[in-house]
């Protein structure tokens, strides 16, 4: 359980590292579908697809630590 929460972390910095760089260059990513996305005047770069991938490979690395 503890390493599905230490993979969530890593895939929520993956994604907003990774996306932030496709993003900012005007890219979309392709199948990652990075979208611009703005909450209460804070704007972000987001993509579900890259949170779900980064967050599985995060999960199975810090399993196979264990």
């Amino acid at each position: 359980m503890f390493a599905f929460l230490k993979g969530l972390v890593a895939g929520l910095i993956l994604t907003f590292v990774v996306a932030g760089l496709i993003g900012h260059a005007g890219g979309s990513g392709g199948m990652l579908n990075v979208r611009h996305v703005a909450i209460q005047g804070f704007s972000f770069y987001w993509s579900w697809a890259l949170l779900v991938i980064g967050s599985g490979l995060g999960w199975f690395i810090f399993l196979m630590l264990e």
